[in-house]
């Protein structure tokens, strides 16, 4: 009985774990939320229910000819060099099956480059180590980095459980929104490195490339939230930016972007907002955790030999420095990216005052919107 246990659970490992693929911890592909995603599992289950048939007449051929023709049986060995109906055989039936998986194959990567009748644009720009959106059709832009608590928690000697996160290193700040039933088409590049935007339930990966744009698309048939990762070795962070879409009805979908519109006209006008030195500090803190801290760490001591500290730091210190600490965060330099684009005038100067307040720097400063306004046309 032990041994047939045994035997039943290796038949379900290596032969039926398909049959497995929706179970949590599954060993096969996800079927996924588009057209393309089912076409690609269902290629993939034909092609793997070939290689379970050729496995099994290739070795149980191999396993009785041992059987029968072993010495103890009596058995002479056969004097032919070769022959040629074998050798006709199997070359032809290999050739028959590489046409049958090659058919279908092609199809379905010419259905996915197929970009026409698309009905929104979605540009995906990979930047180290955040993926920034731009929705052409709205003229809409945002950025979306790793969400806080991962953040939180990601860091060395946090103290912090990350099972304790449902979706940890899988979550961000902000999501991407698009309409379901609706043909999206996905354009992707980079802004730096190699990276790659991948979510498996989508059916496909394509990869960021500086100066050059990969397209794809989607139709995502049922509302949810789909989470993905960069799947191309960018650097340090490379294990820190995932990719979460919200998949919504078309209705709320375009309530969605006015929304965020609105947010986005509202974000570059912030010259003229004056805020109190506590209140720099709170929205400071709040724009370091989520974008400075994965580099220079949340006690500002950043990761010796690669990213310089910022406690004590001459740039955050220096009433001298005080304009190139400002240009510094909207220019960027060296490794550093630039944030100008990203963070409005009031962000700037929140989390310049942070650095220069946080961490024992105490210098006192207080920089307003203006300052950072007037620092871009410098």
């Amino acid at each position: 009985m032990k041994l047939k246990a045994l035997f039943n659970k290796l038949v379900s490992l290596f032969v039926l774990f398909p049959l497995a693929a929706q179970a949590e911890w599954g060993l096969n592909l996800r079927q996924g939320a588009t057209e393309i995603s089912q076409k690609v599992y269902d290629l993939h289950m034909f092609t793997l229910w070939i290689m379970v048939a050729i496995g099994i007449v290739v070795f149980g051929l191999i396993f009785w000819s041992i059987f029968y023709h072993r010495k103890s049986r009596g058995v002479k060995p056969a004097k032919f060099s070769h022959s040629t109906t074998v050798e006709i055989i199997w070359t032809a039936i290999p050739i028959i099956i590489i046409i049958a998986l090659a058919v279908p194959a092609t199809k379905l990567l010419i259905a996915m480059h197929d970009t026409s009748g698309s009905q929104v644009t979605l540009k995906a720009t990979g930047h180290q180590w955040k993926w920034q959106y731009d929705y052409l059709d709205e003229g809409l832009t945002l950025f979306s980095n790793l969400d806080e608590k991962s953040q939180e928690i990601r860091q060395l000697k946090s103290g912090l459980n990350p099972q304790d996160h449902e979706n940890y290193l899988l979550d961000v700040d902000q999501p991407i929104v698009l309409p379901i039933n609706t043909k999206v088409r996905i354009l992707t590049t980079s802004n730096d490195v190699n990276h790659a935007w991948w979510v498996p339930d989508l059916g496909w990966k394509r990869d960021a490339i500086p100066g050059f744009t990969n397209d794809n698309w989607a139709i995502i048939e049922k509302e949810g939230t789909y989470r993905g990762q960069c799947a191309e070795l960018c650097g340090k962070d490379h294990g820190f930016m995932p990719i979460v879409v919200k998949a919504v009805p078309m209705d709320e979908y375009k309530i969605w972007v006015a929304e965020m519109k609105a947010a986005q006209d509202a974000k570059k006008n912030t010259a003229n907002i004056v805020l109190t030195k506590e209140e720099l500090m709170t929205q400071g803190e709040a724009v370091y955790k989520k974008v400075c801290l994965a580099c220079h760490q949340a006690n500002g001591q950043g990761v010796q030999g690669v990213f310089p500290a910022l406690a004590g730091s001459a740039v955050a210190i220096d009433p001298a420095n005080r304009l190139g600490h400002i240009h510094r965060i909207i220019y960027g330099k060296n490794l550093m990216p630039a944030f100008g684009e990203q963070l409005s005038d009031v962000e700037i100067a929140a989390v310049t005052t942070y650095e220069r307040n946080a961490w024992g720097n105490n210098t006192g400063d207080e920089v307003q919107a203006k300052e950072v306004s007037e620092a871009r046309n410098k």
